[in-house]
């Protein structure tokens, strides 16, 4: 006996429904699963975030290609990869963010690399200090261990006053948060001795 057609396709409506629900189902169940827990690396504030006493870790701005040519020499920007005129712009913006929203800053740490420090200056003229913990182990991840525990250290014992800005390398703020950042990025944390929170992060 032929179905009538209507009862055929009120049928394979409900059926089609049915489908749409399930996979709206599993899309929800797959976005909670992936939304981030307060203090976890894709959560948080960005400016909100950074207060009094807070420490930031910038990748340095933008540096085309990787990485550092053979024969590269801590002080010699000859030998290094270095900011473009983007990064430059890049770098002096950072700045202007930090005054237009009021952030005090109270130390600034870079890499010796040429790249951070040049993007740590047109960021923050006359505060820059070398720290050879920020320095990147890139093409010799021998020193990783000991500089992450060093850079560790020094920010744990950061209590302000201000905000401590750190410019360093994508492999150490990797090291240290589990986070790949993007040049010019930043990542506010709250170290807790030998543990680091992730708080926020500010886009480039």
């Amino acid at each position: 006996m032929r179905q009538n057609p209507i009862i055929s396709l009120l049928k394979r409506l409900q059926y089609l429904f049915r489908l749409e629900l399930a996979g709206f189902a599993a899309l929800l169940i797959v976005f909670t699963a992936g939304a981030a827990e307060p203090g976890s690396p894709a959560a948080g504030p960005g400016w909100a975030a950074l207060q009094e006493g807070s420490v930031i870790l910038f990748r340095h701005a933008i540096a085309p290609g990787g990485g550092d040519p053979d024969g590269m020499k801590i002080g010699d920007c000859s030998t290094q990869r270095n900011l473009d005129e983007a990064g430059r712009t890049q770098a002096r913006r950072i700045g202007e963010q930090f005054r237009s929203h009021g952030i005090v800053v109270g130390a600034v740490l870079s890499s010796q690399w040429c790249r951070a420090h040049e993007t740590a200056e047109l960021a923050f003229t006359g505060m820059v200090r070398d720290d050879a913990n920020f320095n990147s182990f890139f093409n010799d991840s021998s020193g990783e261990a000991a500089q992450t525990a060093g850079a560790l250290r020094t920010l744990s014992q950061w209590r302000g006053p201000g905000v401590l800005v750190v410019i360093t390398h994508q492999v150490n703020i990797t090291a240290l948060t589990g986070i790949f950042p993007a040049s010019g990025e930043g990542v506010i944390v709250r170290p807790q001795g030998t543990k680091i929170t992730v708080l926020g992060r500010l886009k480039p």
